[in-house]
């Protein structure tokens, strides 16, 4: 049994054939996904789906790409985390790649949320691109350690994941370490803990080989356990079964019976 981390099934690519995708799921063993929210205009479809499927999991948060619509103060956060499917707060962080111009705004808001994640109990999940050194920074500043969580879809280096791993954070891989190119993200897969790592699509987008191109979704998942598994010498059975203890242990809110 797998479990996909890390998805937006919200996005008109995968809404629009939920079944569909519902159904991949099952045939590839994939019991379980949790759709990530972005920002707040568009979380009511993300809890919705949730709502949906006993399979199916959801998070609110606004995303560090978005500059424009509502900007969530720590008491909203909170009133929307607090539903039962919702079991995670985020994804937030830190992207410098696309936002040099604000990044005081940016670590602003990823301070809100981790301050929400602490005040209601769920754990955080974290996206970082070209800001690694701020965004271990203001976790450790806010305490993030005590709500826990994830760096999703982490494409950073041994370094930066060791450093998260000493603040009691989880390593998500996505579709990325199936590339021919991606080796650090390949010795990555080989450095974490299995204890700490989870997997993820991150769908729509970064199909793994052999859908690289396609758009993606929770079914592929198999293709990241597979390769994680051949990284570390280890039957595909094993990482499976880990990363998704890992998974309900980290969200210890999603039911786990739900998906059995």
């Amino acid at each position: 049994m797998l479990i996909d981390s890390h998805c937006h099934l919200d996005f008109p690519d995968l809404h629009s054939r939920q079944d569909a995708v519902l159904a991949h799921m099952s045939q590839a063993g994939v019991a379980g996904a949790l759709c990530v929210g972005v920002d707040i205009e568009r979380f009511p479809a993300v809890r919705d789906l949730a709502d949906s499927s006993p399979r199916l999991w959801a998070s609110v948060g606004v995303h560090p790409e978005h500059s424009e619509g509502v900007e969530p103060d720590l008491g909203l956060l909170c009133q929307l985390a607090d539903h039962p499917k919702v079991v995670a707060i985020g994804e937030t962080g830190l992207d410098y790649h696309w936002h040099k111009d604000q990044p005081e705004w940016q670590r602003e808001r990823f301070r809100v949320h981790i301050r929400a994640a602490r005040a209601c109990g769920k754990p955080l999940i974290v996206h970082t691109r070209d800001a690694a050194a701020d965004t271990l920074r203001i976790m450790a500043e806010e305490g993030a350690g005590v709500a826990g969580g994830v760096m999703h879809c982490f494409t950073e280096s041994i370094e930066v994941a060791a450093a998260a791993l000493d603040q009691g954070f989880y390593i998500s891989l996505s579709g990325i370490v199936t590339f021919r190119n991606a080796g650090q993200v390949k010795d990555v897969a080989r450095f974490v803990p299995l204890d700490r790592l989870l997997v993820e699509t991150d769908a729509p987008y970064l199909a793994p080989v052999p859908h690289r191109g396609k758009t993606n979704e929770p079914a592929y998942v198999i293709h990241v356990a597979e390769e994680i598994a051949r990284l570390r010498g280890l039957p595909v059975e094993a990482v499976a079964e880990a990363t998704t203890a890992n998974f309900f242990r980290l969200f210890s809110h999603a039911d786990q019976d739900s998906c059995r």
